[in-house]
């Protein structure tokens, strides 16, 4: 009974331990590791997992090593062979990484060793390691170069920038940073398509990659269309000019895209030098960005130097914009309105509304200088809304007081038409405030027409079925053309005062006028002068046959309860 019990106990052991052996084997062959044993007591070696599938090969005495050693690039086989044997320096475990002969692949091994009583073993653990060490690559290139132009990236030029800046300041030298910003890009992107765009950006790269002398000229790809470069200058030969000129020069011979396309570029260059206009690599981009921003306000297609009273002018404008920001989310804005008289008989015809700002300081800022602000912002859309919305809650007081009607002229900006809600936004303040549709006059300004004029017609068509006149304000000096007036649904067109200014003293200005009035008449437009100021302009217009008058000679802009008084004296 004994002998039968350990037979039967003994049998369930050797089962039991081949269980674990045929699941330690399937653990093994269906693991991405290779592995090799060998008992240190034995020159044996036992070669299992993924090893044969990585190597092509199965090893079974310790000789063999040396045909793997042959499939190990030879710059790692002694880094290799160390790891393999840290016996050698009774070392119990050690690991390294090593490349395949052909530099296609990546492995790290770890050796262990096991002692128990006076037997040890040792396993060699292989690991393929080529996707960590390609993802690991492409995080290092992130952290140094821009993946869409192949040169440095800020974050790497900025700590380039700075060492640049150590060494200049202790070898008295100067170092000089170039913003570039590419004039028009938008344009090619929007008409291009964003894929030539792209392409475009990767060659302009490549080409400022080629001009970078190590530790002399290092560039960057700041964001979308603006580059930078920064010149060391220890002997004072290199200059900022040269290099502009041969950009320039590059730039107008253009770029052939993959589709064939011919692209030639102009670009507004803005320049900041250390130590003159800053200590810093942060200070120095800025200052160079202010300029180039300036440059491209001036014109385009130029190079300008940082000069102090740029900065002084962008910080104005930065504390006016911080301002204005306040001054839209409170609506505290002012509105004035400049009469509009017939010419013939000097009666009111209407007002224009014009909007006006006094600072928390008590400083009335110019609409010349804030408009532009609110526009590059984007706060012109709420500030717009709100002109539109107090024009007409003044205008209906006026009318519901006074008994009268009369135009009420509202400037629109070219943003505010490109909002797709913009006509249900003019419709709903006008009913909102009861107002007559046919009392309203928008006045639009040339440029919006060459965006998007199908898009810009098309609404202002809904409008004036709605009785809204629409107004083309400052006709003549901008993009004006016979071919799109003839189509744009208008009622009125008025002549900007930089034409009636020298009326009286240029005839080309007078035969420009006075084509101008007669085609709005042969057309069945309503024609304005604005920027009247003496009594001979206003007989010459008069004589001439502009219809409507405004300007400081028959009225100032006036607040709200000066309109108050002249419509009260017009009702005695």
């Amino acid at each position: 009974m004994d002998n039968t019990f350990q037979l039967d106990l003994l049998k369930a052991q050797n089962e039991s331990l081949s269980r674990s052996e045929h699941i330690y084997r399937m653990v093994c062959e269906s693991s991405d590791y290779g592995f090799i044993y060998q008992s240190l007591d034995s020159d044996d070696l036992l070669t299992f997992g993924s090893f044969e599938n990585m190597f092509g090969m199965k090893l079974y005495r310790v000789k063999d090593l040396d045909v793997l050693l042959e499939k190990i690039h030879e710059e790692d086989r002694n880094t290799f062979l160390q790891n393999l044997y840290p016996e050698k320096n009774n070392e119990k475990y050690a690991t390294c990484e090593f490349r395949s002969a052909d530099e296609h692949t990546w492995y790290r091994i770890i050796t262990r060793i096991e002692t128990e009583g006076e037997s040890s073993d040792k396993i060699v653990t292989f690991m393929n390691i080529t996707k960590e060490k390609a993802t690991s690559s492409d995080l290092l290139y992130m952290a140094y170069y821009d993946t869409m132009t192949g040169i440095y990236n800020r974050n790497y030029f900025v700590s380039l920038l700075t060492e640049f800046l150590t060494r200049a300041d202790s070898e008295g030298c100067k170092v000089s940073i170039m913003m570039i910003d590419i004039d028009d890009f938008k344009k090619i992107n929007d008409v291009q398509g964003i894929i030539i765009g792209d392409e475009l950006l990767q060659q302009v790269g490549s080409y400022l990659k080629g001009t970078m002398v190590k530790d002399r000229i290092i560039c960057c790809h700041i964001n979308n269309d603006i580059f930078c470069v920064a010149i060391y200058d220890s002997t004072g030969t290199f200059t900022v000019d040269k290099y502009y000129r041969e950009l320039k020069k590059r730039f107008a011979d253009g770029f052939t895209m993959s589709t064939g396309l011919e692209i030639d570029l102009t670009a507004s260059v803005g320049v900041a030098e250390f130590p003159d206009a800053g200590n810093s690599a942060l200070d120095l981009i800025n200052c160079a960005d202010i300029v180039v921003y300036n440059c491209k306000k001036n014109g385009k297609n130029s190079l300008q130097y940082f000069e102090a009273p740029i900065l002084d002018d962008f910080l104005k404008n930065v504390d006016i914009e911080n301002k204005l920001k306040e001054a839209a989310f409170n609506n505290n804005f002012l509105m004035y309105f400049q009469p509009q008289y017939h010419a013939k008989t000097r009666k009111l015809r209407g007002v224009e509304s014009l909007i006006r700002w006094k600072d928390d300081d008590g400083n009335m800022i110019p609409p010349s200088v804030f408009i532009p602000i609110a526009e590059k912002n984007g706060l012109i859309v709420s500030i717009g809304k709100f002109v539109v919305s107090e024009s007409l809650r003044q205008y209906k007081k006026w009318c519901d007081y006074y008994d009268v009607h009369f135009k009420l002229s509202i400037n629109i900006s070219a943003l505010q038409y490109k909002r797709d809600d913009f006509v249900d936004t003019i419709m709903d303040l006008i009913v909102e405030h009861n107002v007559q549709p046919s009392d309203v006059e928008l006045e639009i300004t040339e440029s919006i027409l060459i965006d998007d004029f199908d898009s810009v017609t098309a609404k202002l068509t809904t409008l004036r079925n709605h009785g809204v006149s629409i107004s083309l304000d400052d006709f003549g000096t901008g993009y004006s053309s016979l071919s799109y007036l003839k189509k744009f649904p208008i009622d009125t067109l008025k002549v900007d005062k930089s034409f009636i200014d020298t009326i009286l003293d240029d005839a080309s200005t007078r035969i420009i006028t006075e084509s101008i009035l007669n085609m709005s008449h042969a057309m069945g437009f309503e024609t304005v002068a604005e920027g009247v100021e003496n009594e001979r302009q206003f007989n010459y217009l008069a004589c001439a046959g502009c219809d409507v008058i405004q300007g400081f000679y028959l009225g100032k802009p006036l607040p709200a309860e000066k309109v108050d008084e002249l419509l009260c004296h017009m009702k005695r």
